[in-house]
Order: structure tokens, then sequence, then C-alpha cells
């Protein structure tokens, strides 16, 4: 059986490798001084602050928003900095160690060299009790936590990375490894996902009512948020997480004539810069998550203000800087969404004839939005379990099948894939015949629901891998036509209807019964 110290290795492990991967600091010594600051996470101050590593509040702490609890230690009611969460204990952790100078020496010692680092923290003075290094030392090898160093460097390495140096995770071409001085705002490999674009929508808190989008959301969720220049000076942050835009950091770009770019990052779960600070392209200046009071869930929204020599300012689309981003850096990346490339419109090559990407079928273009790792939207388990493999070309098939009757073009059936790979949803009354409603239904992990409303009854059926089988035998019949299986796949649909409605008809009978037995019993 694990013991407390392996037990909260495991659970924290991440949030280390996290903060050595961009401070260098060993994930070892991070979970060891959590593990002994915190007493395995169990410490008042752990339990009630979120503080894993007895950080005291400062006064540019308090003055920056920063909560704080009143708990004895060398002096009685002295403040020590609270958190969110413990994620954000770990990196305000790496944070005071990278600016305090105390222990600048420490960022000298190669990352995996957690018996120097240790004792460098007992020199500094981390910690008032003696014998600091030899205890972290012999928690780290009592429980081999240097194993998540390995990894960290391992990973690394393969990428051409240094833990530390690389805050920046710089966009390279792939054609001949250059790397550039720009950064999209979060790492990825094909593409961002945007849910809510530049423009008027409705009020995501209050329906009734339209509002104008003055920036763009993108879907993630506790991922690094990066700046996207080189030499960007941040002129704002706020740490107050109950304010319309939570958490949130302003960084401001020169431009020609004396003119500047304001790029505003919101919603975040903790900040990584302090105002006064320059930043680079891809370095890491927060981590986004969900708060403030204008929020329904967790994502990025960037704001981007153009402001003149004269001081004067206005909104502008992220989606044209993000186009100016990537064509300037050659980063290949595209911010999609309804199947349409965001950037398209304002790269200088299509200024004059905008083009929407239609390179992919809508059946295409939902099985890649469904197995991307950019698009934060899969269904698990594709390409590994062939039941969810069977799922997911079901899900892209009967979509396909869905739009291609109703006749929609490509813009409207890209628009309605994202739409059915967001909800995991399908509407299929117009295949179903006969059926008031119908609705296929995928949640992570796990095999299809069939949602059917006949006019008369309500009921749901989970399809067997039998049922799956049959209608993918259909869907993929070049020799059908569209029309052809849309009957056999209606056909297959009402079968499981009809079986389900007969089992709850069945159960509701046998309930019944054993009701009136019981109640003739008594």
């Amino acid at each position: 059986m694990a013991g407390k110290n392996q037990i909260y290795a495991e659970r924290y492990a991440e949030f280390a490798m996290e903060q050595m991967r961009l401070y260098g600091i060993p994930a070892s010594v991070t979970l060891a001084q959590g593990i002994l600051e915190s007493a395995n996470g169990q410490s008042r101050l752990a339990q009630n602050e979120n503080n894993h590593f007895g950080i005291k509040a400062t006064q540019s702490w308090i003055a920056g928003g920063g909560r704080y609890g009143l708990y004895t230690d060398d002096k009685p009611n002295e403040k020590f900095c609270s958190y969110d969460n413990v994620g954000d204990s770990y990196a305000h952790h790496s944070k005071f160690l990278k600016e305090n100078s105390r222990y600048a020496s420490c960022f000298m010692l190669d990352a995996d060299d957690y018996k120097g680092w240790a004792q460098g923290l007992d020199k500094a003075g981390y910690a008032t009790a003696g014998k600091y290094a030899p205890a972290l030392i012999s928690i780290i090898e009592s429980n081999n936590l240097q194993r998540y160093d390995r990894m960290v460097m391992e990973e690394m390495n393969a990428e051409g990375l240094k833990p530390g140096q690389d805050f920046s995770q710089l966009q390279s071409d792939n054609n001949n490894g250059m790397v550039y001085d720009y950064s999209f705002p979060l790492k990825r490999k094909e593409f961002l996902f945007i849910t809510s674009p530049f423009g008027m929508r409705t009020d995501p808190i209050d329906p009734s009512k339209k509002q104008m989008h003055k920036g763009m959301d993108i879907r993630c969720d506790n991922e690094a948020v990066l700046a996207t220049e080189k030499e960007g000076k941040v002129v704002a942050v706020n740490n107050n997480a109950n304010t319309a835009g939570g958490k949130s950091v302003t960084i401001e770009y020169a431009r020609d004539g004396g003119a500047k770019i304001q790029v505003s990052y919101l919603h975040l779960s903790s900040t990584s810069v302090k105002v006064g600070d320059t930043v680079n392209a891809g370095q890491q200046i927060g981590v986004s998550g969900n708060t403030g009071t204008r929020t329904t869930g967790p994502h990025l929204h960037i704001g981007v203000r153009q402001i003149a020599s004269d001081g004067s300012g206005r909104d502008m689309d992220p989606a044209a800087y993000l186009a100016e981003i990537a064509e300037k850096g050659n980063i290949r990346l595209t911010a999609m969404h309804d199947g349409q490339n965001l950037l398209a419109k304002y790269n200088s090559s299509n200024l004059d004839n905008p083009t929407i990407d239609t390179s992919l079928s809508p059946e295409e273009w939902m099985k890649k939005l469904l197995s991307s790792e950019d698009s934060g939207i899969g269904i698990g388990g594709y390409g590994h379990d062939p039941v969810m493999e069977m799922v997911m070309t079901l899900f892209t098939s009967l979509m396909a099948l869905a739009v291609q009757i109703d006749n929609k073009t490509e813009e409207e059936q890209m628009a309605n894939a994202t739409a059915a790979a967001m909800d995991r949803s399908i509407d299929l009354t117009p295949i179903a015949q006969g059926m008031k409603e119908c609705t296929l239904l995928v949640k992570e992990g796990e095999t299809p629901i069939l949602s059917v409303d006949t006019g008369t009854n309500r009921f749901t059926a989970q399809l067997s891998p039998a049922d799956m089988n049959r209608m993918n035998l259909v869907l993929s019949d070049s020799t059908l036509t569209g029309e052809e299986k849309k009957e056999r796949i209606s056909g297959i649909v009402g079968n499981i209807a009809l079986n389900a409605q007969l089992s709850q008809d069945y159960h509701q009978g046998m309930s019944q019964h054993t009701q009136s037995e019981n109640i003739s019993i008594r």
C-alpha cells in the first residue's frame, strides 16, 4: 500500500513537472517541499488556503489583490498567501524562487540536480528549521521522486528543449527548423478552436439581450497562456477573480510611429507576470481558467486593442491580429469556428477574395475535430479502442448523411459538423421516419444513446456493437444512394426504438404487477 508521501506525489506530480518545464526547478524538489511544508497536504494552511509551500503574503501580493490568511509561525498573526487552487500555489512557488535573488545560484544548477537544489534552498534560508536539505533529499530518494525529473528531461530532450530555458515554446517551421519571434496564445499543433468570435452575439449570461463581443473565446482548460510577440511590456495585471473578466493580463507591443497593440487575456486561473515585466513570444504569462463573473465555462478570452500615436484606441478583431502573427512568424495554425478558418479573410493573399476552407468533407472535418488533441472536444479512446473507433465512424457518417439530405451548403454543413462535434449530438429526426424527435448522443468514452420521442412516448436506448455495425455497413455501402441509406437507417433506428419501447413496457408492466401483489399481501 502506497504511503502518504507517495500518494501526495502522485496527486501533484503533474503540477511539479509543469513547473520544472517552465522554470527548471526539479520536480522532485518541488514535490518534496510540498510534502514537507504542507504535511502531505494536511496542514491547516494547505487545507484552508491551498498554500502548500508556506509562502507568506508580501505587500505587493496584497496590493495586487492577493488574498491571505492569518497564522502563527515565527510570530502571531502572520499573513500567508491564499490561493484559489493548489495549482496556483505551485505556480507562485516557482515565481517566488525565480524572482528572489537569494535563490539565483540554484537556477545555475542543472534541472535534474536535486541534491544541489536541496542544498541551495537550505543555504539560502528557505526554511528556518535545521537540516532542511537532508530532509528533502531523504523524501526524494525514499519515494523515488527523481523519476519525475527524468520524465521531464527525456520529454524535453526529445523536443530539443531544456527545462527553464524555453518558457518560450517558440514556433518553428517544419521545413527548415527556424525559430521565430511570434507565437499563438496557446500551444497547439494544428488549430485553435474558437467558441465565440469577435462581433455581435447573444449575451451568454442573459440570452434575451444582444451584445458586442469585443474579443475571441478559445476553447481550453487550465493551459499555459503565452505572449505573442517579443519585447512585450506588461501594462496591467488583475488578480481579483471576482471581477467581470476575472484574473487577467494585458501586454503592450510597439508598432511603427509610436502606435501600439494591446493584447488582453481574461478569465485566467493564475498569472505569472507583474506590471513592468518584459515578455517574449511564447513565454507563459498565466494559466487559463474560468474566473470572473461573466463566464459560463473554462476558456481563454483574448481582446486586442489598437492604440494610435495620439493615444486614441479602438477594439479590433483578434482574428486579424492572429493572422498578422501567423504571417510574420510563418506559423501554420488556424483559428477554426463553425468549420471556417477565421484568419483566412485577413490573410494578405486573400484580402480581395476571402475563401472558406472546405477542402475536407463534413464527415472528415468532424472526425478531425473529435480525434484532434487541439480541439479539446474529442471522443476518448479513438484509435485505440475498436468499439470507440466504431462509435467515431458511426457518428461522423450519420452526421454527413443528415446534412446531405437537407441539401445544405458546404458552409452550413461545416457549421453543423462543428456544432454536432461540440455537443456530441446529432439530430436524426429527418432520417428517422415517423418519429417526432430522434437524437443520437455520445458521451465521453461511452457508446451512443438514442433518444426517441414518438409523440406518445419518450425513451432512450443504448446502441449495441451489433446495432452500430449494421448502421456502419449501410453507411459505408457505396452502391446505395443517399435516399436508400436514409430508408435503411430509418428501419434500423425504428427497430431499435421498437425494442426499447417493448422493453420499457415490459418493465413497467412487471413493476405494476409487483405493486399489485404487494398491495394484496398487505
